[in-house]
């Protein structure tokens, strides 16, 4: 029942279920990898918990010859495998019906005509009103050719659907800022800009949003969150794994590229960002858009920043090749796969607080956290001895694979002496919750059929941050990687880019 026959019901309550208006989802690619891992599990997912409506419909579009039958047991597959929920037999057959495969390939007019002639039958078998989702799970060379079909076949005119039509491109948008640009004018022309959603899985995990949570829901943080009291802060990416089957698009991209451009500029942008006046889309980003415009890049960019390339080493006590060994490197590639910088952001709240920022592959394990470190008390009235094992306070967010918050602080250690060191209270999701977080793709493709573009980039904030990460490209371009032994918290050069300042990375 909606809000107007229902009296008790708001627009404003998030506590009640978001269920889209019934809609196609279809997927370009769909046979990939980040379909069959993530795409096809989130849609499990959702039906699973109820929250996809009784006309919804999954059209897959790849190049192979397959049937409905065929994509059917794909999905089944990917969906035992990768679903967070418990295996429902009788809501798979459900949702299974409603399953449908288009073959061709993206330069296939014919195949296009007869997705556009599925979607149109859909309407009228289906009550679904023209509404549909096109998820580009593709290489972003295909970007163009898939759009221009769109636009030659009228798919993505919501007037001409009857309904609306969205659009959902990954990373990485563009190469350099003046790709991304080309891209975003070319999407935005296609489809209505406001039908065009540009996905940053990071932004969908739950510890991610919690950020926001924490800041703007207590009043224990805030006041702090500045630069009289915060020393630094530090973001860490840290990857164990190597870069697997990308070597060709790693490659070409590297860390910086792949990552920092994306996933940790979009951190720094939560971490420092104003309070937006409302939860509202476009004063959220806003609030992140001004933020990655006050972005500075350290003055001298071959001391303000390190870029490393892993060797051969151990990892979880495995050997594990250097890049050079990987499959389809190139011997003499330059490429990195360690990048450490450390930012500034020109304004009041933040004026001469570093931000240091790192990505690595093969690095000793997996974690995604931001930690604050707060500035030392002005005055200890201890003996000097007594207060050795205290180091700076800390918050830290753990994005993950531990989601939770640690505070580190002072205490008395027990006995005689008034000894103080560090200890840690530590909240993690997992105990403090019983329902287990979403994953990232269940809240982000929910978000996309409801309409909310909460947690979406827009243009102005993939091109500002593409502005970040230009200069450091164009610094570092005719330099060679530090090497750093596979297993290493990165090569020596970022460590001693800290203590040139007097701080030290934080062991995450």
């Amino acid at each position: 029942m909606d809000h107007v026959g229902n009296p008790l019901r708001t627009a404003q309550d998030r506590r009640l279920p978001r269920i889209p208006e019934p809609c196609a989802l279809v997927i370009f690619g769909v046979t990939g990898d980040l379909s069959r891992k993530k795409l096809i599990p989130a849609v499990y997912d959702l039906a699973n918990r109820g929250l996809l409506p009784p006309g919804f419909v999954v059209l897959g579009f790849a190049r192979r010859d397959w049937g409905d039958g065929d994509f059917e047991s794909l999905a089944l597959e990917a969906a035992k495998k990768g679903a967070r929920t418990p295996w429902r037999e009788d809501v798979w057959q459900r949702l299974a019906s409603q399953f449908q495969f288009v073959p061709g390939s993206f330069d296939d007019d014919a195949a296009f005509d007869s997705l556009a002639e599925t979607l149109d039958d859909l309407r009228e078998r289906n009550g679904i009103p023209g509404n549909a989702a096109f998820y580009f799970s593709i290489p972003p060379a295909a970007f163009p050719l898939v759009l221009n079909q769109l636009a030659r076949t009228g798919m993505a005119d919501n007037a001409k659907s009857g309904g609306w039509r969205r659009v959902v491109v990954e990373k990485p948008f563009g190469n350099d800022l003046q790709s991304a640009i080309s891209l975003n004018q070319l999407v935005d022309e296609v489809f209505t800009p406001q039908d065009v959603y540009r996905i940053d899985h990071y932004l969908g995990k739950e510890t991610v949003q919690n950020i926001l949570a924490l800041r703007f829901a207590n009043s224990l943080f805030e006041p702090v969150w500045n630069s009289k009291y915060v020393d630094s802060v530090q973001i860490t990416m840290a990857e164990d794994v190597g870069i697997g089957t990308r070597a060709a698009f790693y490659d070409a991209s590297g860390a910086a590229r792949d990552v920092l451009q994306n996933h940790l500029l979009q951190l720094l942008a939560l971490v420092a960002m104003e309070e937006p006046t409302s939860f509202d889309p476009n004063d959220v980003r806003a609030e992140k858009l001004k933020v990655l415009k006050a972005i500075a890049i350290p003055k001298d960019v071959a001391t303000g920043s390190v870029r490393g390339q892993y060797l051969p080493g151990w990892v979880a006590g495995e050997r594990a090749v250097g890049y050079l060994e990987e499959k389809n490197i190139p011997p003499d590639s330059t490429t990195e796969t360690y990048a450490a910088v450390r930012l500034g952001i020109q304004n009041r709240r933040w004026a001469e607080v570093p931000f240091y920022v790192r990505v690595g592959k093969r690095m000793p394990r997996r974690v995604t956290e931001i930690a604050i470190l707060f500035k030392r008390a002005p005055h200890l009235p201890f003996d000097p001895a007594d207060v050795e094992m205290l180091g700076n306070n800390q918050l830290v967010l753990r994005v993950q694979p531990d989601e939770g918050v640690v505070l580190k602080f002072g205490s008395k250690v027990p006995g005689t002496t008034m000894e103080v060191r560090d200890i840690a209270m530590d909240f993690q999701y997992g105990e403090a919750f019983t329902e287990s977080s979403p994953e990232a793709y269940e809240r982000l493709v929910l978000d996309v059929l409801v309409g909310d573009r909460t947690l979406f980039p827009d243009a102005a904030e993939i091109e500002q941050s593409w502005q970040v990460i230009d200069p450091l490209e164009a610094a570092w371009a005719d330099t060679t990687p530090e090497p750093y032994r596979a297993g290493e918290w990165g090569p020596r050069a970022s460590d001693e880019m800290l203590g040139r300042e007097g701080r030290a990375w934080r062991r995450a």
